[in-house]
């Protein structure tokens, strides 16, 4: 004869206290990990499957209660559980609880097995509901942080939380860091930025700055723990360049302007590239034929022109000095080159020498400081430096007789 549903209740209040001995049983029994377990996080778990077990109850009462089921299970777990316990492992609990309860009700009534089902299918989307809303605020949360550590990098107010603030983040780049400066797409794909990334070998802190996207990039590395890969035949992937990462990237970005600045040794010097980045984006609409990407250093007499302190100092540290120590011979021979229109024979005629000496020293100026001055560009960029060089000479004039 079936019982009431008065009966079957009171039936299932009294045996509660033997379900839930069961299920811890069965889950010591049949999950691994639950053994695995400290104490307290087994307690916890044990928590949860007793107030499943109770929750059903009220919920056999009153079906309306649906609502509450995520509250009434998992409000008796700490917080820190939904970062110990996977949704697979969640639902391997819910698997467990149900099939003690079924065998237990074997012989009840049918309705009784009916509930039992719908309730676990309610418990287990009231779990995924609970896993996807703590994902979402730890995306929310992730998302807030980088951007915090981003503007850290780009102001350069530096404290001593930025590192445990990066490697929260799980940022698993080493050694050089570049930062590279752009413009925010319409739809922005964070996630394909950070795909195209990993391939790369490389690592990246994405921030969004209105009209401006900001990328640190950092080689990286593989994480902590992680296991070793069998030992292969084929040579490992080139180290790329950051220029090379940065073409790599370049979709990703909006239309206009792109600019790399310099490497730097770590992180927590990423400001002067940052710096120099944003410094270049701001006058990369001087150069008309600018690359995209472009080097920040590429575009150092717009910087000193709008009066960039980094652009002039570089120039004169980077050129300048370094002539000045060489060799007088090879400054004034690139100084009348340039005031000549980089003509040879002009040059020649003025400092009364041979073309093939003038293309000699030439050669030697570019082996000194790096760039060629037979070039349109780097023509702009070496007279720059000779101009913001020779204004901190001081005045011959003022010197004492």
């Amino acid at each position: 004869m079936a019982r009431s549903k008065e009966q079957t209740l009171a039936w299932l209040r009294t045996v509660s206290g033997e379900l839930s001995t069961a299920t811890i049983k069965r889950l010591d029994e049949t999950l691994p990990w639950y053994g695995d377990m400290p104490p307290g996080r087994r307690s916890a778990v044990g928590l949860v499957a007793q107030a499943g077990i109770k929750s059903f109850i009220t919920w056999y009462d009153d079906p309306t209660t649906t609502t509450w089921i995520a509250s009434d299970v998992f409000g008796s777990a700490p917080r820190e559980l939904l970062r110990s316990v996977s949704l697979q492992q969640t639902l391997q609990l819910i698997r467990v609880v149900v099939e003690v309860v079924e065998q237990r009700v074997a012989n009840g009534d049918q309705d009784l097995r009916e509930a039992i089902l719908l309730y676990s299918r309610e418990i287990a989307f009231a779990s995924a509901d609970v896993y996807a809303r703590a994902a979402e605020a730890r995306g929310l949360w992730d998302a807030r942080l980088e951007a915090l550590v981003v503007d850290s990098i780009l102001s350069g107010e530096y404290d001593d939380e930025l590192p445990s603030r990066i490697a929260a983040l799980g940022w698993h780049g080493h050694g050089e860091v570049s930062v590279l400066v752009g413009t925010t797409p319409r739809m922005l794909d964070v996630d394909q930025l950070r795909r195209t990334a990993r391939h790369l070998q490389a690592d990246v802190l994405i921030g969004v700055q209105g009209g401006r996207l900001v990328l640190v990039i950092g080689r990286s590395q593989p994480a902590v723990g992680a296991p070793e890969e069998p030992a292969s035949t084929t040579p490992a992937p080139p180290i790329l360049s950051f220029m090379e990462i940065a073409k790599a990237l370049e979709p990703g970005f909006g239309p206009g302007h792109l600019v790399l600045g310099h490497e730097v040794a770590s992180l927590v010097e990423a400001s002067r590239s940052a710096k120099a980045a944003l410094a270049g984006f701001a006058v990369a609409k001087s150069w008309r034929n600018a690359p995209r990407p472009v080097y920040a250093d590429d575009l150092l007499p717009e910087r000193a022109l709008a009066g960039d302190p980094l652009a002039r100092s570089t120039l004169v540290n980077r050129v300048y000095r370094p002539l000045q120590d060489q060799s007088p011979e090879l400054m004034t021979t690139l100084w009348c080159y340039l005031d000549n229109g980089r003509s040879l024979e002009g040059t020649a005629r003025e400092l009364f020498v041979h073309p093939n000496t003038v293309r000699y020293r030439l050669k030697r100026v570019s082996q000194v400081i790096g760039w060629d001055a037979t070039g349109a560009r780097e023509a702009l960029i070496l007279q720059s430096a000779l101009i913001l060089g020779s204004m901190n000479e001081p005045d011959p004039g003022s010197r004492r007789r």
